[in-house]
């Protein structure tokens, strides 16, 4: 084989995505295959965990990982089509040495990609450039070829599951996994689950024919909110492609985000497990840190991104983490991994053992006004020195400064927050404060340093 080089375009930070036909081809997976398979080896394992999502595209490329893989003179355990945590479940449970899953994530139809795991630690930064490198060297396979075998894992995936769900009531709840990997997963729980559960598009159609496969994204609840309504839910539950991070809706079609969704798990954490550690990223509300820090609990502010949160989860033993883009990690009782399907599971327990409804427990949630998430568009080279020009100039004012991840600025009633993306020609901002007053203020400091760098706060 020749040395293989990668479009620069797909590898990503915390994974490799790309346009199927445009800039990622079969050739692509059958590399990453030898590439990730001499990673394995070097690492002293032997035994890698395959599964892939629900794209169009996918069963090809998982082909071609296979391939790369065995060629590369590893053993492949193929566990099936499902999301991605299924997968990485199967790298905690199998004895495998690695897991790589074949997923779009929630992106367009036409992209995919992969997510990578060694030894039970997420593969991203550095370890997916070596990829690179690697593939670069590559020559004709030198080593025995590596055993294939099909291991379908979805029913133990599901049994673990549903092991931990503890509520006591049964539940009225609406589901939407988006036509994503996760609808088969989500049909087969909710058939066990007590309760009267009404499921939408949860056939799995890599054309996503109903919305975009992303909840974070209003508009693609909007169906979900119906739903609730339609048949006097208690609660809407969505999930993206490939089902590692969530959207809830309450009764009344309010869009719980991450950071909300947070806290409510977190009280039931800290009720159990007092003065535990509680991770979030650095996009969070103040509400989720105060509200932790007011249980009881030690909350740890944190950059964004579901790869190195997940690793930090590890390092401090904590036993919860989310960020607001809804990757939820529960170590409490589960191996650490983002899982959206699995929180779903515990937020049902929660529910159905409390006297409050979902709508109740937003209620007593202070009240804040903020914006979303607010991505402006920044040319590559200029994205980072533009955080750090902001953060000279509110150094040299003395501000009160995070700068965890970008710059999150701490006002006398909020707080604002600028950081670069890590895998986008973007900046990404946010705003929060306590009163109309206060968030007038903390916007139009956001936009006059955003204008000092060359950027426009859109209304």
């Amino acid at each position: 084989m020749m040395p293989h080089r990668f479009d620069p375009t797909i590898l990503r930070e915390y994974d490799i995505r790309g346009i199927v036909g445009e800039t990622l081809f079969a050739a692509d997976a059958y590399a990453i295959g030898r590439s990730f398979a001499a990673t394995v080896l070097q690492a002293g394992g032997r035994r890698v965990a395959v599964g892939y999502d629900g794209r169009l595209t996918s069963p090809e490329l998982e082909a071609a990982l296979v391939n790369g893989l065995a060629e590369g003179g590893v053993d492949v355990v193929r566990v099936g089509r499902g999301p991605t945590p299924m997968l990485y479940f199967a790298s905690a449970t199998l004895g495998v040495s690695g897991g790589i899953m074949v997923t779009g994530s929630h992106n367009p139809p036409d992209h995919n990609g992969f997510k990578m795991v060694l030894e039970g630690k997420p593969f991203y930064g550095p370890a997916i450039q070596g990829l690179a490198e690697t593939a670069r060297a590559l020559g004709a396979a030198t080593r025995a070829r590596g055993h294939v075998e099909d291991q379908p894992i979805v029913d133990d995936y599901i049994t673990r599951i549903l092991r931990d769900y503890d509520g006591e009531r049964p539940l009225s709840v609406a589901w939407d996994p988006g036509n994503g990997a996760a609808g088969e997963v989500t049909s087969r729980i909710t058939a066990m689950l007590p309760g009267r559960h009404v499921l939408i598009n949860a056939a799995i159609d890599g054309n996503f024919p109903a919305h975009h496969p992303d909840p974070t994204v209003p508009e693609n609840l909007v169906q979900l909110q119906q739903t609730v309504r339609d048949n006097d839910c208690e609660l809407g539950i969505a999930f993206d492609g490939d089902g590692d991070r969530i959207g809830v809706v309450d009764a009344r079609g309010r869009i719980l985000w991450g950071d909300q969704l947070m806290i409510v798990l977190a009280r039931d954490v800290l009720a159990r497990i007092p003065g535990a550690q509680i991770l979030a990223d650095v996009k969070a509300s103040q509400v989720f840190f105060d509200e932790v820090a007011r249980l009881g609990g030690k909350p740890l502010m944190l950059p964004t991104g579901h790869s190195p949160i997940k690793a930090k989860l590890a390092e401090t033993g904590a036993p919860l983490a989310g960020e607001m883009s809804g990757h939820i990690f529960f170590a409490d009782h589960y191996y650490g991994f983002d899982d959206a399907v699995y929180t779903a599971v515990r937020l049902l327990g929660i529910v159905a053992r409390s006297t409050e409804s979902v709508a109740d427990m937003v209620d007593r949630l202070p009240t804040v006004i903020n914006t979303p998430e607010l991505r402006l568009p920044c040319e590559e080279a200029r994205k980072f020195a533009i955080v750090k020009e902001i953060h000279q100039r509110l150094q040299q004012r003395g501000a009160d400064i995070n700068d965890v991840d970008g710059v999150r600025v701490r006002c006398a009633d909020g707080w604002w927050l600028v950081r670069a993306s890590n895998t986008q020609a973007i900046i990404v901002a946010r705003a929060e404060a306590s009163s109309e007053t206060g968030f007038a203020q903390v916007k139009s400091e956001l936009a006059a340093e955003l204008a000092a760098s060359g950027l426009s706060l859109p209304d």
